[in-house]
């Protein structure tokens, strides 16, 4: 990469966790390494979709995606990408300084339901299916209860973690697992919505989404991004009320060790939901 190619930089995780957060990072890359650096946001998709690989076609150089998305791209004859060795860790007591994050279930605070036992028949949301705190998460907490997926009446495809909230605040839906981060945040900055959603059960902690580089990238250029992104908590102005700490170590056997990662990934790749 010369300081003629500006880096290119994907995610696949906002609008939940903020786009300005991934604007901030690709600025840091950017100015650490000369090449200023673009940002291109994916909504709607937790990770890059069946035959449209932006790192494989050379358009990507650094990607934030869910984990089962990484396991897919790593199981190709010829890997796309790999992971960069450093993750976000957020700030909170059940992170306690760790590269990790939590599944919330929520109901609307007025709900009668107090457990996931209680939401048989009812009506659910989730980001989308490439998810693993959204939707992976909850496969793998039906597998502890009878009827399997067809314990919900009903289950939508909302887009986004925020979408998910609105649906059960709304109450369009019944219940929904949010991104923990994102549901921090978004009740930091709706502070009036705070009374109007209850947590019925929390899953975790996964592996918090992972960075990854595209693996056609020179050898130095990788370990450069890698060691600017450990920096990335000095610009503390572009990351105002964001709760992100640092970036912190986290291998692969990280996300091959979580059951959840390795089966979401599983159906993925088997084309089932």
């Amino acid at each position: 990469m010369t300081q003629e190619e500006r880096l290119r930089v994907i995610t696949y995780l906002a609008p939940s966790i903020p786009e300005r957060f991934f604007r901030a990072i690709a600025d840091h890359l950017g100015q650490r390494l000369g090449t200023g650096a673009e940002l291109t946001v994916e909504a709607g998709t937790s990770g890059p979709l069946p035959g449209d690989d932006p790192f494989e076609r050379g358009e990507a150089d650094v990607g934030f995606m869910c984990a089962p998305s990484l396991l897919i791209l790593r199981a190709k004859r010829n890997p796309s990408v790999e992971l960069i060795p450093v993750a976000p860790v957020w700030a909170g007591e059940r992170a306690n300084g760790r590269p990790v994050y939590f599944s919330d279930v929520v109901v609307r605070a007025e709900s009668n339901i107090d457990s996931f036992e209680g939401l048989r028949g009812r009506t659910w949301a989730y980001n989308d299916d490439r998810s693993l705190s959204g939707w992976h998460s909850a496969l793998q907490r039906l597998r502890d209860v009878p009827s399997g997926p067809e314990f919900f009446s009903n289950t939508v495809a909302s887009g986004s973690h925020l979408e998910s909230l609105r649906l059960v605040t709304e109450g369009a839906v019944d219940a929904a697992a949010i991104d923990s981060n994102a549901l921090i945040m978004e009740r930091a900055r709706n502070p009036g919505t705070r009374g109007d959603l209850r947590v019925i059960e929390s899953w975790g902690p996964w592996p918090i989404q992972p960075a990854v580089v595209r693996a056609s990238l020179p050898d130095e250029i990788k370990s450069q991004i890698a060691a600017h992104l450990t920096t990335m908590h000095t610009s503390a102005a572009a990351l105002e009320d964001i709760p992100f700490e640092r970036f912190a170590p986290i291998t692969y056997d990280d996300y091959l060790s979580s059951p959840a990662v390795v089966e979401g990934a599983r159906l993925l790749a088997d084309g089932s939901r």
